[in-house]
């Protein structure tokens, strides 16, 4: 079963998954893909410097990258995968499950699920001109789980390389429970590979999916990743949390942002942002959650971490 790392917009860019990688990749535990967060592309802008940045593969070495592009529209989204396609990428993936309100908005990830004319056309013209290899991100509909078996005879009518289904839809954002019936039903219709996402956080809820979709080629972890970086190394060996270890990919996180920020705000807030998710991982840490929420300074925030992983 392979692993896949799910993006997660404005965390795990190039500098963290420099830094994960680094810190827990060997032979035994490896992420077979990561994903990056998405690409927006316009009419004259296929891709941001900071876009560019990201997927770089001078900022990718020794990481199986896919990029990601959020369009709603095959001629922005074709555009991409040109430039794309010059840095030496062979796949890219289409975002069909960013929930966002202002992307939904758009027309756009989530919001493009409840246009299904409009998603067949685009798809169509992506698969009927591209060479490169498109796969597909998708949540189950826009606003109800009725909104799925029509979606896949959609995806079902063209070469797509693999589907990637994270079973809710858009108003459940991450919250309620993944609705497993659907996902059932893209396990027994879909004609290309498939992949499951969806609130895998520790051994137990992998295994259970393992079990329960015995021919499932991957499964994506995203927020999981956050909670436990070393998720990966207790799937595939049972091994649990090292704290050395997560000191050392916290610690390489600081000193890539602070090389690649202007000014130490930034970096504190970037830090800041991840021990959202790590805190979790230390039992009875909620005091120092609290002082690194009110940190101001990056010094005053590294003694807080320092004492936290020392205890």
């Amino acid at each position: 079963m392979k692993i896949y790392f799910a993006p997660l917009e404005g965390i795990t860019g190039y500098v963290f998954r420099n830094a994960f990688h680094k810190a827990f990749e060997d032979e035994k535990n490896k992420i077979d893909k990561y994903f990056s967060p998405f690409i927006s592309p316009g009419v004259n802008q296929p891709l941001t410097p900071k876009e560019l940045r990201d997927i770089h593969p001078d900022n990718n070495k020794g990481i199986t990258l896919v990029p990601q592009i959020l369009a709603n529209n095959p001629d922005d989204f074709l555009l991409a995968t040109k430039y794309i396609k010059e840095l030496g990428y062979a796949e890219v993936n289409l975002n069909l499950g960013c929930p966002s309100g202002t992307v939904v908005a758009k027309r756009k990830g989530s919001g493009l699920l409840a246009e299904p004319e409009l998603l067949e056309r685009m798809l169509d013209k992506i698969y009927s001109t591209t060479d490169l290899r498109v796969s597909v991100k998708t949540r189950i509909g826009k606003d109800s789980p009725d909104e799925f078996p029509e979606l896949m005879e959609i995806f079902n009518k063209f070469p797509i390389y693999e589907l990637i289904v994270h079973p809710r839809i858009r108003s459940d954002f991450y919250k309620n429970t993944p609705n497993m019936e659907m996902f059932k039903l893209a396990y027994d219709k879909s004609n290309t590979t498939l992949s499951y996402n969806g609130d895998v956080v520790d051994r137990d809820g992998f295994m259970k999916i393992v079990q329960a979709f015995p021919k499932l080629d991957s499964i994506m972890i995203g927020r999981g990743f956050l909670h436990n970086p070393m998720l990966a190394h207790d799937i595939l060996e049972e091994k649990k949390p090292d704290m050395k270890k997560i000191k050392e990919f916290h610690d390489l996180l600081i000193d890539g942002y602070t090389e690649v920020m202007s000014g130490e705000k930034p970096v504190l807030f970037k830090m800041k942002e991840l021990w959202f998710y790590l805190i979790n991982l230390f039992e009875g840490a909620e005091k120092y959650g609290k002082k690194i929420r009110k940190a101001e300074k990056l010094y005053l925030y590294i003694d807080i971490a320092n004492e936290l992983f020392k205890k």
